[in-house]
């Protein structure tokens, strides 16, 4: 009489147990790796907001150049603007601006405190010229618009040098 050993082919106990010690710290890399590329995507939303908010204040401004007699400023033509017309000749300060989440303006030019609906803190540093119209600023956007950024450390800002009435 021979007997016949059937093999069977199966996994061990211990072998199912390695595959899913390694599926488990796959996983837990690969939910390290998506945490982290959330955050840049949330860090890339704010900065391309940022950069939205100051091509609407460089706009502004340049539709409020000195224009030869005769012409009205186009600032003026339906729409006010961000409220900073001829704000440089008067005052020789930064002016500062609040945006919300969707880069709409929110409270009114040089509000003292932010308004609750506020996310970003635009500050506006002219660079004065002899004339009655800037001819350089320099715009700093940053956020959360609770922080300034000359007495504390931002979530992140943006900022940038522009030559407005040339």
């Amino acid at each position: 009489m021979k007997h016949r050993s059937r093999a069977t082919a199966a996994f061990s106990l211990v072998e199912v147990v390695l595959a899913l010690g390694v599926a488990a710290f796959c996983l837990l890399t690969m939910l390290g790796v998506l945490a982290a590329g959330l955050k840049t995507h949330q860090s890339s939303i704010q900065q391309t907001t940022a950069n939205r908010i100051m091509a609407t204040i460089f706009a502004d401004l340049r539709a409020d150049v000195r224009l030869p007699p005769g012409q009205q400023n186009r600032s003026q033509e339906g729409v006010m603007g961000l409220g900073l017309h001829g704000h440089w000749a008067n005052v020789a300060t930064p002016d500062t601006l609040y945006f919300t989440n969707e880069g709409k303006q929110t409270g009114s030019a040089n509000a003292g405190s932010p308004p609750a609906d506020a996310v970003f803190r635009a500050k506006v540093t002219y660079f004065f010229p002899p004339s009655q119209s800037t001819s350089a600023c320099a715009v700093v956007v940053s956020w959360p618009a609770a922080i300034d950024p000359t007495t504390g450390t931002p979530a992140g800002k943006v900022e940038t040098f522009s030559a407005v009435n040339r």
